[in-house]
Order: C-alpha cells, then sequence, then structure tokens
C-alpha cells in the first residue's frame, strides 16, 4: 500500500499538469481565434441572408466589378508577403522582417482603396445600397465588403503595430508571438476575401 500511495501523482501535481495543458496556447491567441470564430459565425448569417433574398423575388443582375478582381490578386500578395515577413522574424532576418512588413502594409492599404474605388463601379452600374433601383441583394455587396473593409482597417492597425515592432528591433527568433498572431490575423482576412468573393462568383 505505501508503494503504491508513492508511485500515485499527487493531487497537486495533476493540477499542475492541467494547468500546464490549459495554458499552453497564449491567452492573446486563444483570444483572437474566439475573435475569428465570431467573425466566421457573422459572415456565414450574412452570406446565408443573401442566398435567401436571392432565391426570393428577382435578383439583381449585375457585373463584378473589375477592382474587386484586382483587389483580390492584391490581398493575395499581401499574404505572401506576411509569409516571408513571419519566416524571416524565425530566422531573426531583422531587415527582411521590415521590408516584408512594410510591403504587406502599402498592399493592404491598396486594397482597401481598390474596394473604394469598387463601389464607384457598383454605383456607375447602377447597383446601389438602397433605393428602387437596386433589389435586395445589390445591398449585400455593400455589405460584405464593407464589414469586410472594416476588419481590413483592423489589419492594418496590428501590421503597423507589428511592424513599429520591428523598427525597434523587438521581433526575432525568440519573440515571434506578435508577428504570428499578425499573420495569422491577415492570412484569414485574406481568406476571408476570396471566400466573399467566389461566393459573389457564384450568385450573382
Amino acid at each position: 500500500m505505501k508503494i503504491d500511495k508513492l508511485n500515485r501523482p499527487s493531487n497537486n501535481t495533476i493540477t499542475q499538469q492541467n494547468k500546464g495543458v490549459a495554458l499552453s496556447m497564449h491567452p492573446r491567441k486563444f483570444a483572437l481565434w474566439l475573435f475569428i470564430v465570431s467573425v466566421c459565425m457573422m459572415f456565414a448569417a450574412l452570406t446565408s441572408a443573401y442566398i435567401v433574398k436571392f432565391t426570393e423575388g428577382q435578383p439583381l443582375v449585375y457585373d463584378i466589378p473589375i477592382m474587386f478582381w484586382i483587389t483580390s490578386v492584391v490581398i493575395v500578395i499581401s499574404s505572401v508577403t506576411m509569409h516571408l515577413a513571419y519566416k524571416a522574424a524565425k530566422n531573426s532576418n531583422i531587415q527582411q522582417i521590415k521590408t516584408f512588413m512594410l510591403i504587406t502594409t502599402i498592399l493592404g492599404t491598396v486594397f482597401l482603396v481598390g474596394q473604394w474605388y469598387a463601389w464607384v463601379e457598383l454605383v456607375q452600374a447602377g447597383v446601389f445600397f438602397a433605393g428602387s433601383k437596386s433589389a435586395p441583394t445589390g445591398s449585400f455587396i455593400y455589405v460584405f465588403s464593407g464589414v469586410h473593409g472594416l476588419h481590413i482597417i483592423s489589419g492594418l492597425v496590428f501590421l503597423l503595430i507589428t511592424l513599429r515592432l520591428a523598427f525597434k528591433n523587438k521581433i526575432d527568433a525568440q519573440n515571434t508571438n506578435t508577428i504570428e498572431m499578425c499573420a495569422t490575423y491577415w492570412h484569414f482576412l485574406d481568406m476571408l476575401w476570396i471566400y466573399l468573393f467566389i461566393f459573389l462568383l457564384l450568385n450573382h
């Protein structure tokens, strides 16, 4: 019996092990993933509502703005440069971190400006957020790109914060938590837009 008690782990040991498992993910990373899941649920609800409106009544016939094609290419490229920045951080290549983070930030800004010009194209094509000339499905195009654009703005803020840390030489192989979270969020925004773009292509 004594031997059995010696071999049996104590309650304190089990508790410490459980805490180690629970804290295996950084709290900020966990919060980020919760936010990402909530955004996914919101856009799933929006696209479902679009499908319902599309099948009810007469859907709006329109052409996808040319700028949506261009901005889609831009955001994919920005995702590549973001990955290169993270890879540079893993290798402690400070100069490459700064370069690729700066390029990603510029491309993100170009994407945002391009989305605005896509709205201009929509207005010129007679697709309005509201009004007699636009069917209900027309407003969803603005909602999709507008809400995504707001998240792009938050992504740009995150990029600028990370870029600032990079220029202060506070990101390297031993300090990748911030740039890893930034890359995760930016890649998510990239995939989210590609999903929305393909969705509009298939349902316009």
